[in-house]
Parts: structure tokens; sequence; C-alpha cells
């Protein structure tokens, strides 16, 4: 599926254009959650756009999901995969921007770490090298909060944090934190511009069927009763419209290479009040009894997801999200609208 050059449209003065040619946009893992909310902000402000799949039979369901939210001519797809080199040359060939958002994530706690940090690390490490050898002006990563504070005691932290690779913490955050850090690493000559999106716990409604975020199976499992206990975590949380916004608010903003962008609520949101909320909304079948937090120890000696949990409980993590306010203008969408048009979309 091969682009449209559509000049007449760089007079607009939301599009970004080269000569008479919109800029093209690489997207990675255009499949994912986030993914298809970034293509769709692209493609709405007149970018082309460019996605990854692993599988080629999944542009597919991305077209028809895209669809009822972007016009979809000037959308193309390139197989490629983390794990493996080939392809990447010719994923980032022509590309100005490259927004690197392909990276496992999983609430379980893996066997093996490395099926998380691999991927990750040397993903991000074979995406950025072939943007510099393409002359890409600036790559985007999104990154997490969990790059940040994983390991830290309760307290606020800012873009200056470091999560504690010495400390017990989790592979997914491992993996994040040592993606973000090869990132940074690689960029040190100078010859590609670097600005890291990092998001709390996302929120917000799917795009179409694709449901493979972890977040969305964690309301998943709350609306359909599935979860007969409501875990005592809190942590900081994002509208996923609102990355996908800062994204590309990140990638067009000049003074912003070089930064890292919090995209979470400055305090954090208990898991609780989501339930509550829900249950507000007419969900029934949402628990209301809390976990309590020896039971979760208890299920994480046998349980990968529950495990996932231990390192949360009793932590109490806030942000000082000032600069991604203040420098990309962001508004972030109330949280109960989040949890509620997730679950819309994921009842349907």
């Amino acid at each position: 599926m091969q682009v449209n050059q559509i000049g007449s449209l760089c007079k607009h003065k939301h599009y970004e254009c080269r000569g008479n040619v919109m800029e093209l946009v690489l997207v990675t893992g255009i499949s994912g959650y986030v993914g298809q909310h970034v293509a769709t902000e692209l493609l709405n402000a007149g970018y082309r756009v460019r996605g990854t799949v692993r599988d080629e039979a999944k542009s597919a369901s991305v077209l028809k999901n895209l669809g009822g939210f972007a016009d979809t001519k000037n959308l193309e797809f390139v197989k490629a995969d983390l794990l493996n080199d080939k392809g990447w040359d010719d994923a980032v060939k022509g590309c100005a921007f490259v927004l690197h958002i392909a990276s496992p994530f999983v609430l379980a706690v893996p066997k093996d770490e490395n099926e998380l940090i691999a991927p990750a690390v040397e993903g991000t490490q074979r995406v950025l090298n072939a943007a510099k050898r393409a002359g890409v002006k600036r790559a985007v990563l999104t990154s997490s909060v969990v790059a940040m504070t994983s390991g830290r005691a309760s307290g606020n932290y800012g873009t200056d944090s470091w999560s504690d690779l010495t400390a017990n913490i989790g592979a997914y955050a491992k993996s994040k934190t040592l993606a973000e850090q090869a990132a940074w690493d690689i960029v040190k000559d100078g010859e590609i511009e670097l600005v890291t999106i990092n998001p709390g716990f996302m929120l917000g409604p799917a795009i179409g069927k694709s449901g493979d975020g972890q977040s969305i199976a964690m309301i998943a499992g709350l609306i359909s009763g599935k979860l007969p206990m409501v875990p005592q975590v809190a942590m900081g949380m994002v509208d996923v419209r609102d990355v996908a916004k800062l994204h590309v608010a990140a990638m067009k903003d000049k003074k912003s290479a070089g930064k890292r962008y919090i995209a979470s609520t400055a305090e954090p949101v208990a898991m609780s009040k989501l339930a509550a909320t829900l249950r507000g909304a007419g969900y029934s079948k949402v628990p209301s009894i809390k976990a309590p937090n020896f039971m979760i120890k208890m299920m994480g000696l046998f349980d990968r997801e529950a495990k996932g949990m231990v390192p949360e409980l009793g932590r109490m993590i806030s942000y000082d999200i000032s600069d991604t306010v203040d420098s990309l203008n962001w508004e972030p969408t109330p949280i109960d609208k989040s949890v509620l048009e997730m679950a819309a979309s994921i009842s349907k």
C-alpha cells in the first residue's frame, strides 16, 4: 500500500511538508493499543504514516480499525521484527521522524526476563541505529514511568529520576529502563534527536478489537467479574489518547529535543477508585472487596500476574508533570472519563 503525494494539502497550516510532499513518519508497533492511537493522530494531522508489523496479516486489521477514525490513504505497512535486523533499513527509508512504540508489555512476570528485555533493548538499538543511517532527524521513544521510579521509595519524582536496577524490580521495569538508557546512549553523538514519552498506566478506548493492551486486560477482568477482588495498588495513570497526542507534539516541537516527558496523573490513582467508578456506571460485576496485601503476596508465589503486582503494594509515587503540561500544552483527560470509555469500548 503506497503513499500518495498530495501537494495541494501542504498549504494547510497543520501539515508539515518537505517541498510539496507531506512528511513520512515511521510508527513501530502500529498494531498495538498505543500504536493505533498514535497513527490516528498522525494521519488526522496530515502526515504520511508507515507502520511496522511482525505479521503482514495484521496490516489488514489495522487498516480496518483505523478506517473508522482517520483517512487511511496515506498509510502503508512494512514487515519488521524487533529481534531481527532484516527490514529496518527499508522501514526507515525516506522518513523524517521515527516514533518507536513497539515494546512488549505484560503484567505477569515472565519465566525468562529476556523475553521482555531482549526485544525492548535490542529492538530500540535496531530502530535507532537504522534511523541514524537513514538521516532521520528525530525519534520519539515510548518509554514508561517504570523506567523512572521502579525500586524507589514512595515520594515525588521528576524527569531526572531513573529506576534502581540493583533493586528487585520486575522484568518489564528492567526492560523499559535498559531500553531507554540504550536509546540515550545511541544519540550521544548528536546525529539524531531523541525525545521520550514516559507514560503511566494507560487507560482509554481501544481502537477496533485489538484488545492486546495489558491495561485493557486488567479493566476487562474487572468488568467481567473475573477478578474477584481489587488489588490495593495505586499508580500514575494517563489516557492513551493523551499519550498519542504527546508523541506528535514532542515530535514537532523543536525545543523538545533531548527531553523526557512524564505522561501521568501527578498523584497516584488507586485501583479501588477505578472499580468504584465502574460500579457507579452500572458495571455490576466489578468487585468491591479489596484484596489483602498478604493474599497478593501469597498468590505471587504461584501466579505470575499477582507476582507482578507485589512491588507496587504500599508504594505511593507522585510525579512532577509541570514540564509536560507547560511545554506541550497538555490538558490531561480525567481518569474517570478514560476508564469509562475504555470499558465501553471493550464491552461492545
